[in-house]
Order: C-alpha cells, then sequence, then structure tokens
C-alpha cells in the first residue's frame, strides 16, 4: 500500500517530461495515485502530455482540454471530473504565464497593465478558481473516505520572495500566489471542510515555462554556488515533496510555502569566491 493508494487527484500543468507537474505525477503515481491531467488548447500540447502520460506508465489518462483563464472551461473540467470520479482527493497547480518580453534585468518598470494583469490571472488567480470547484468534489465521501476533504499543493519560486532579476512580474505573481494559498489554507481549513492549501517554492528549473525567464543559466550557476547543499535540486525531489503535501503525513500542514532548494532561500550573503 503506498502513501496515496486510493486518492484522486487532477494535475494541471504537464508540459513535457521536463516539467515539475511530470515529476509530482511521477512520484504521486509511484505512491499509488489515480490521477487526471489536461492540456493547454493549443498546438501540440495534447500530443505532448499524452506522450508524457505514457512515459508515467498512464497508456489510457483520464485527459481534457483547459484553459485556466476561462471559468467556463474550467467548469467543463471539474464538472466532467465529478461525473467520472466519486470523489477529488487532490489538485496540482503548476502553471504560469507571463509575457517573455518582460522577463529581462532592467524592464520591470516598463511592464504594462495587460502583462501585468495577465500574468497575476494565470499564475495566481487560477488557483482561486480551481479551490472553488474543486471544494464540492473534496466534500463526497465514499465507503473509502468517511470523512470530507482533501490538498492543494502549488508551484511557487523564491523570486516570489525576494528580487530575482529578471523575474520580474512573474515574481510579483508568485507573491500573490503564495498569499493566495495562505488565504484559501485559513478558510478551508476549517473543520466542516477539511481541505489543506500549501505552495512548494522549488529552485530554477529548465522547464518550458522556465526557458522564457532571461538569466535562467546564470540563476542555476548561481544557486549551484549559493545553496549550502551546493547543487539545485532535482524534479524528484519536488514530487516528493508533494507526496508528503497530499498524503495523510502532512495531516497537520496548510498555508505553507515549503522551500525545495538545497536551502539556497536560507543564504542572506552568498560563499565568497575562495569557498569561505
Amino acid at each position: 500500500m503506498g502513501l496515496l493508494s486510493g486518492h484522486k487527484g487532477l494535475i494541471f500543468g504537464i508540459a513535457n517530461e521536463r516539467s515539475y507537474a511530470y515529476f509530482i505525477a511521477k512520484q504521486l503515481i509511484a505512491h499509488g495515485a489515480e490521477l487526471g491531467f489536461t492540456y493547454l488548447p493549443m498546438g501540440k500540447m495534447e500530443h505532448r502530455v499524452k506522450k508524457a502520460c505514457e512515459s508515467l506508465g498512464v497508456s489510457d489518462p483520464w485527459l481534457v482540454e483547459c484553459d485556466a483563464n476561462s471559468d467556463e472551461s474550467l467548469d467543463r473540467v471539474f464538472d466532467r471530473y465529478g461525473k467520472d470520479h466519486d470523489r477529488l482527493d487532490a489538485v496540482v497547480h503548476s502553471i504560469a504565464f507571463a509575457d517573455r518580453d518582460y522577463l529581462k534585468p532592467d524592464t520591470f518598470h516598463t511592464t504594462p497593465r495587460s502583462v501585468f494583469t495577465a500574468a497575476m490571472d494565470t499564475s495566481a488567480y487560477t488557483l482561486l478558481a480551481m479551490a472553488q470547484r474543486a471544494l464540492p468534489l473534496m466534500q463526497r465521501t465514499t465507503a473509502e473516505k468517511a470523512r470530507p476533504g482533501g490538498a492543494l499543493v502549488n508551484m511557487s519560486y523564491y523570486g516570489g520572495e525576494k528580487v530575482a532579476p529578471g523575474y520580474n512580474v512573474m515574481g510579483v505573481a508568485k507573491a500573490c500566489l503564495e498569499h493566495t494559498t495562505r488565504y484559501l489554507a485559513a478558510e478551508l481549513g476549517q473543520p466542516d471542510r477539511n481541505v489543506r492549501v500549501n505552495s512548494i517554492s522549488a529552485g530554477p528549473f529548465k522547464t518550458l515555462a522556465g526557458a522564457g525567464v532571461g538569466g535562467m543559466d546564470k540563476m542555476i550557476a548561481y544557486q549551484e554556488h549559493t545553496a549550502p547543499m551546493k547543487r539545485c535540486n532535482t524534479g524528484e525531489e519536488v514530487g516528493d515533496t508533494a507526496v508528503y503535501l497530499l498524503s495523510d503525513l502532512s495531516s497537520g500542514v496548510t498555508g505553507e510555502t515549503i522551500h525545495v532548494d538545497g536551502g539556497f532561500h536560507v543564504m542572506g550573503v552568498p560563499p565568497h569566491a575562495d569557498g569561505g
């Protein structure tokens, strides 16, 4: 029996085998979770997600198109999931967007209103929108699930706490995401709802989304030099943290932002060039 045997979850944000959402799904499945997946309504995303699912060992995935910026699209996803499944235990929010023209050093002060609001809507508000729709499904009880409840996990980055040159409006959106996590945790954690909400702040990673951030290679190199563990985190380590947050091991944890970054976030002054 795995830590998540019998748990049913929805994953938002798998783009390919290099996305954090992929590694989260990989570890959740390894611990017995039954997952549903979504894909963006653009280009070859359906094919990419199907390919990722195949590499996860899921040959016939529950897979639905989803534009998270559309209330109607989210309604369709959760309505269909609710018809196809008796309950929902977990939601993984791993989506973000900002115009890459403004993800370069010294461009934040030029950010237009449209770029700012688009980043906030996709990267932060969508968590609230998903929580609204997940809550009724998480309140369902079954023979295997006697008590209502569930858990949501989202992906953040240290650039939401401190300035990361080039991260810009995405950093502001991640700050909003983390505080949205706390406010949702305060309301959804009440005994009659019993839903926990937490955030994982992972280190820089060459994902499809991360490729749009200016200076990503330098960010990775800086973390490897500065972090106490002298390396970046792995995707599997992020996935393992999600297993913890979505399982009963973390039954008393909500409203947290857990850093999975090799300790990078604790450093105030980087090591000297000589290693001292």
